[in-house]
């Protein structure tokens, strides 16, 4: 049962292509015997002629690389484009690595484990780009300690 009119027909009265036109397969002989507008128009009403759904790109994958890389996976080596300071600035790292030494030094000063004239000193080292962390100050006090023994 060749429907190719009827499918032609249909798709120009329900405006979307001929792949989406949809005939009810139990009726195919009723459909046949439409060969006027009017008859598809009454077999649209009947909903033995429907028009298919559009089918979407699904967003279901998407959104869970998203929560994946909200929690901070899917950061690797091998997802990175760029140099190492495309990824993250100099001056960013500059700023996050001298705030953390900037708020340990602060901590020791407050807790009485460095003096306020050695608070300074190392605050300028810092400031100079001496330390490469905290840990870095850490190793470096402690070598002041057992050199003043």
């Amino acid at each position: 049962m060749n429907l190719n009119v009827q499918k032609r027909i249909a798709s120009e009265i329900l405006k979307c292509g001929r792949g989406r036109v949809w005939f009810d397969p139990e009726r195919e002989a009723e459909i046949s015997r439409a060969i006027t507008r009017e008859d598809l128009r009454r077999l649209i009403k009947k909903g033995f002629v429907k028009k298919k759904q559009v089918k979407g790109v699904s967003r279901g994958r998407a959104r869970e690389v998203a929560i994946k890389k909200k929690k901070g996976r899917r950061r690797g080596p091998g997802s990175r484009k760029g140099t190492k300071h495309a990824i993250l600035s100099k001056k960013k790292r500059w700023s996050i690595k001298i705030r953390a030494q900037r708020r340990f030094l602060k901590t020791l000063r407050e807790t009485e484990e460095v003096t306020r004239s050695l608070y300074r000193q190392l605050y300028l080292k810092a400031k100079g780009g001496v330390f490469r962390s905290k840990a870095h100050i850490k190793n470096f006090i402690e070598q002041l300690k057992e050199r003043s023994k």
